[in-house]
């Protein structure tokens, strides 16, 4: 098949991104077998004050949702902005990715990507102050996401931007 009549069947909406879970356990070519059939989307870019049941109302118009677990802080144990997406059907979570990628959810703008499937423990942030490793080094204020990014609430002299 030529690369043109390829890129004609290709749909970049449902293709695998370049993105790997750096912490997945096991080969690369397991990783990407597992992607190409996974019902599970990683979506991203949440507010902290998302709730499941708006998270479900969105992604259950592209097909039947099995489950949604949210991300949580390890250390507050409280939304820090990502969640997982579980579908029936791979069929189901390609119209997620087709047709919710890229719209708003709670005023924000979202981004769905494919998750090689949920394991036990990947619901917790893995940055260093419990979040998610982005909003460590956020320079801007974002008050759906805690306002200042962890390091830039810090001054100098390690006293918090936030402290009374």
């Amino acid at each position: 098949m030529s690369a043109k009549l390829n890129a004609l069947n290709s749909d970049s909406y449902i293709d695998v991104s370049q993105y790997r879970d750096q912490h997945f356990k096991g080969n690369r070519y397991e990783q990407e077998k597992l992607l190409k059939q996974s019902h599970t989307l990683y979506v991203g870019n949440l507010s902290f004050y998302t709730t499941e049941e708006q998270v479900h109302e969105l992604f259950s118009k592209s097909g039947d949702v099995k489950r949604i677990i949210i991300g949580l802080d390890k250390i507050k144990k409280t939304a820090c902005g990502f969640c997982f997406v579980e579908y029936y059907t791979r069929a189901d979570a390609e119209h997620a990715m087709r047709f919710i990628n890229g719209t708003r959810l709670d005023d924000r703008i979202i981004r769905t990507d494919w998750d090689a499937g949920f394991k036990e423990g990947r619901q917790y942030g893995r940055g260093k102050s419990g979040g998610q490793v982005r909003d460590e080094y956020r320079q801007d204020y974002d008050p759906a996401r805690g306002g200042y990014g962890k390091l830039a609430q810090q001054h100098p002299a390690g006293e918090s931007r936030n402290s009374f």
